[in-house]
């Protein structure tokens, strides 16, 4: 089994969308949730705050710069990730596929990498 990460990602567009039916959305939401219980594959799920609450620390400078949201130039935002223990890729792929979203959304799909993949001591085995 692999761990693997289903990221949301919305524009302001799908976002909007997304509030305008948000009872259904969650609705729905929760019953995917429950699906993915039942089929014992669920880890974590959670959503994100509005972006107008957070803040990004860049570091491309000499010092760290901590600018508050919204994000200017900002096209897609995390809205939240599902975190699922599956047994392929492609298992996870046909989960993405069941997620409750508005048109115009994208679902990232990311394995976990697994502790003894991180390279240790300068060591590289190709993959972080």
């Amino acid at each position: 089994m692999s761990k693997y990460m289903l990221i949301m990602r919305g524009t302001d567009e799908t976002n909007a969308a997304m509030m305008a039916n948000i009872d259904e959305m969650m609705a729905t939401t929760r019953q995917f949730i429950e699906d993915m219980m039942k089929a014992d594959v669920l880890v974590a799920a959670e959503g994100l705050d509005d972006p107008r609450q957070g803040v990004v620390v860049d570091f491309g400078g000499e010092a760290p710069v901590v600018t508050d949201g919204p994000y200017g130039e900002t096209r897609e935002l995390f809205g939240g990730y599902f975190l699922l223990d599956v047994a392929t890729k492609q298992e996870a792929v046909e989960w993405a596929r069941r997620v409750p979203a508005v048109r115009g959304s994208k679902i990232e799909v990311r394995r976990v990498a697994e502790a003894d993949e991180v390279p240790q001591g300068g060591e590289s085995n190709g993959q972080v």
